[in-house]
């Protein structure tokens, strides 16, 4: 047991006092190099978001620089060096700053105005983001305290996704979205406050030496802040994440109430909606009426599956439309059904075409083996042409003696008459 839980002791790869400021320090200060890394950075992780692209979006988050002052804040609450948490706090709302920005300016000249799932994943953060941002800020900062440091910090950079909310907070205020706004920026707080938060609580139990504040008021007054910045952060989330696993829990429910009770005689279910916000379901049916004892029968099984305050609707397809008196209801199902017949016959009429080539074409192989005895096989097939979009006969034949010029000629001249075909290109095999 003591081998087990030496295993997991830091002491003996953590980095010096001095080397871990130091490189936490380098990362804070956004100027020249830094700066232009993090604009090229927003351009790519918003034409990402864009183009639904998480490739590029992965690519941004790697060459991001905005992990720097939001770790270099948490050192600074962790060993109390004032001076290390101004410079991070003014660097952090000045990358901030600058990154929505560049991405408003390139959403709002962007001619692609959809919201792709990219940008849709971010505008509902949860408490499953918080665990996210912070375990993800514990890897980041051991990995910067240890010689060891490997490849973690650009994983880190992916889990904790700085980059994206920036972005889609930009994409919501350049359409005027301002839903998309709060919650894209609400998740990129929660990633900022817990990446700190796992700073300092890593700083304190790796034993940094402290900086004591001249009055104990002030300690306690520093530690009060950074309660309150987790407890306002962490509260919204675990709603968030609450009503996601309500939502959740309600699908599956509805999901199994209608796959084991929906199910009514001579009818079939054409189209099922489940809106779990809404707690609502509406099942679209096709065939003979549905009674309404039937669906009162089917609505009072609802509380076998946790759905009695959910809102049903039994919506009855053709069935119900023929039975509406509404002229535009039925006009519009009239044209719907015409528009399906004309496509059947459009299909048969194209199958019954090839049926009818296929059964020439056999006639005239029959036809050419009755006038050459000789030959043993063929094929013959319309072809479409890829250099004119016209179409040709190819006629391959198989015989057991050579064709002479003036047979070809003549088999050539006899098949343009009998196929009416001008384009046709025969091959003998012998």
């Amino acid at each position: 047991m003591n081998n087990l839980i030496e295993k997991f002791k830091l002491i003996h790869e953590k980095e010096d006092y001095q080397t871990i400021v130091k490189t936490i320090e380098n990362g804070v200060v956004f100027r020249g190099t830094n700066l232009w890394i993090l604009v090229f950075a927003i351009f790519v992780a918003s034409l990402g978001l864009n183009v639904n692209s998480t490739a590029v979006i992965i690519g941004a988050m790697l060459i991001s620089p905005l992990m720097g002052p939001i770790m270099g804040m948490g050192l600074g609450m962790g060993i109390n060096d004032l001076t290390l948490l101004r410079k991070s706090f003014s660097n952090y709302i000045l990358a901030a700053g600058i990154a929505l920005a560049t991405s408003t300016v390139y959403f709002f000249l962007s001619p692609l105005y959809e919201a792709h799932s990219e940008i849709l994943a971010r505008t509902s953060p949860n408490i499953y983001d918080v665990l996210i941002a912070f375990f993800g800020g514990l890897a980041g900062i051991v990995a910067t305290s240890s010689k060891l440091k490997g490849n973690v910090i650009p994983g880190v950079a992916i889990a904790t996704a700085l980059m994206p909310p920036l972005c889609t907070a930009g994409y919501g205020l350049a359409t005027l979205q301002f839903a998309f706004f709060f919650g894209a920026f609400y998740l990129f707080i929660i990633n900022s406050v817990f990446i700190a938060l796992a700073t300092i609580i890593t700083v304190r139990l790796l034993k940094l030496p402290f900086k004591h504040l001249p009055e104990p008021k002030d300690e306690l007054k520093t530690k009060r802040i950074i309660a309150s910045l987790v407890i306002i952060t962490l509260l919204p989330s675990i709603y968030f994440g609450y009503d996601i696993v309500q939502q959740n829990k309600f699908s599956q429910n509805a999901n199994r109430f209608i796959d084991n009770e929906a199910a009514f005689p001579n009818d079939y279910l054409l189209k099922k909606v489940i809106d779990p916000k809404k707690k609502s379901i509406v099942l679209t049916y096709g065939g003979k009426k549905i009674e309404d004892s039937e669906i009162n029968q089917l609505k009072s099984k609802q509380k076998n599956y946790e759905l009695e305050k959910a809102i049903l609707e039994v919506r009855q397809g053709f069935a119900y439309l023929n039975e509406t008196k509404d002229n535009e209801q039925q006009s519009q199902l009239a044209f719907a059904l015409t528009e399906k017949e004309n496509e059947l016959q459009s299909a048969k009429a194209k199958i019954d075409s090839i049926s009818d080539k296929q059964k020439l074409n056999f006639q005239v192989y029959n036809e050419i083996k009755a006038q050459y005895p000789n030959i043993a096989n063929g094929i013959i097939q319309t072809l479409p042409s890829y250099s004119d979009n016209k179409s040709f006969l190819l006629v391959l034949l198989t015989s057991n003696k050579r064709f002479s010029i003036k047979e070809k000629n003549k088999l050539m001249n006899w098949l343009k008459i009998r196929t009416q075909q001008d384009s046709i290109k025969i091959i003998f095999e012998k």
